[in-house]
């Protein structure tokens, strides 16, 4: 009998666990290694689009990931001055690509991908490097503090700053500054009743959304400089840049401790790489693509890329050949969000008024024209259908349930 290939995940945030469901659904043994000595994600919510919430159908997770979140329903962008440039809704949303965005925190989603791995496959206060990235007809290694680890395969899971990408790929520059600042927090809903928005502003932006267990995600970005902090502490550097935009902007400002506030530089891979595999090694999320946050994206793409990698790489299968293929269907996809997303974040940090002020027209008469001229733009990336129907029991809905279950056709990669 033929040994149980093994797979070994360097890093557990959610493009990490999401590979490893998926290989560990399709046949292999997995393994994450994990630095941090538990996984406790920052402070943050995270939105799902109907791309990543199909990706999680696949794995039988999505039904309870949608259990678990608020639905976007009514909301829109706003001026600072509270005036709606952008009215959407949930039945256009549904309408142009099958699906709604759903928003929960981030802790919640980690904690369920965590849950349907097995026991013993996560291994947290670990930290591992890639020692050797192997080939095909040799094992790659990765060395730990217990030791060395052979495997038939590894995932590069981790983050911006992967070590793992910087082995493959030595030459590549590494993730540039985008030119902002991004503030975030969680803190409990105010009495008075919202609709979730985001707003843009001179060189900057606002967003807030509605968490289903009672609580509130915001957040903020600004063009900074790069390596910047406040002269005081967050909050008050929040209240100097917002706390005359509209409610309830200022409200929330107030309520939350200065210590809960979360600041780090936007930073992105403006160079894209030329593959997200070498020998037996596969990147995923921001280590093979860390975008910009403008299209709410980063996660949404590290979950797919945790499914069309278990689904390319089969065990028992030509792992080159799934490597190559996995690569192929990733690399243009990400690389054009990559792109689309730093476009977007120049259009929403402009500081010239005469910009602002045609930015904001624009968007205004394109949504008075009809919402779907508004959400069409984003039809190309939420309509996405992963290449292979669940593994275990979970309904695929919208857009999914009409094309992975067609006779015959497998859902077609955007």
């Amino acid at each position: 009998m033929n040994e149980q290939p093994h797979a070994v995940v360097i890093g557990g945030g959610i493009g990490g666990l999401t590979a490893a469901i998926g290989l560990h659904e399709s046949g292999w043994s997995v393994s994450v290694l994990e630095r941090a000595a538990s996984l406790e994600p920052v402070g943050a919510g995270i939105g799902l689009a109907p791309n990543a919430q199909r990706a999680l159908d696949v794995l039988g997770l999505g039904d309870r990931v949608r259990a678990l979140a608020s639905w976007q329903g009514q909301g829109g962008m706003r001026a600072p001055n509270g005036r709606w440039l952008v009215r959407t809704s949930a039945a256009e949303a549904e309408k142009t690509y099958g699906g709604t965005l759903v928003t929960l925190h981030r802790a919640t989603l980690v904690d369920l991908l965590a849950s349907a791995l097995p026991d013993d496959a996560l291994r947290t206060g670990t930290g591992a490097r890639l020692a050797d990235p192997g080939a095909a007809h040799r094992r790659a290694v990765v060395a730990t503090d217990d030791g060395d680890i052979e495997a038939d395969l590894v995932v590069g899971a981790d983050g911006i700053d992967s070590a793992v990408r910087a082995a493959l790929f030595p030459a590549h520059p590494g993730p540039a500054y985008a030119g902002f600042t991004a503030w975030r927090f969680v803190i409990p809903a105010p009495e008075k009743p919202f609709t979730p928005h985001e707003t843009w502003g001179r060189g900057g932006v606002w967003g807030t959304h509605p968490l289903k267990d009672g609580r509130v995600y915001a957040y903020a970005t600004a063009r900074l400089p790069e390596g910047g902090r406040a002269p005081d502490d967050e909050k008050a550097e929040l209240l100097r840049r917002f706390a005359d935009w509209h409610d309830p902007i200022p409200g929330l400002i107030a309520a939350v401790r200065p210590e809960a506030i979360l600041r780090n530089d936007v930073r992105y891979l403006a160079t894209p790489l030329a593959a997200f595999h070498r020998g037996r090694v596969a990147l995923v999320g921001d280590a093979a693509h860390a975008m910009t946050p403008s299209l709410g994206q980063g996660g949404n793409q590290a979950i797919e890329d945790g499914v069309v990698l278990a689904h390319h790489a089969a065990p028992g299968g030509d792992l080159a050949a799934g490597l190559a293929a996995y690569s192929a269907a990733r690399i243009p996809r990400t690389t054009e969000i990559v792109r689309r997303a730093a476009r977007a974040s120049r259009v929403t940090h402009l500081t010239s008024g005469p910009l602002i002020a045609m930015r904001d027209a624009l968007a205004a008469t394109a949504s008075r024209l009809g919402p779907n001229l508004i959400m069409r733009g984003f039809a190309s990336i939420a309509d996405w259908s992963p290449p292979q129907a669940p593994y275990a029991a979970g309904t695929a809905t919208g857009a999914a349930a009409r094309t992975a279950r067609a006779p015959g056709r497998e859902p077609a990669q955007r």
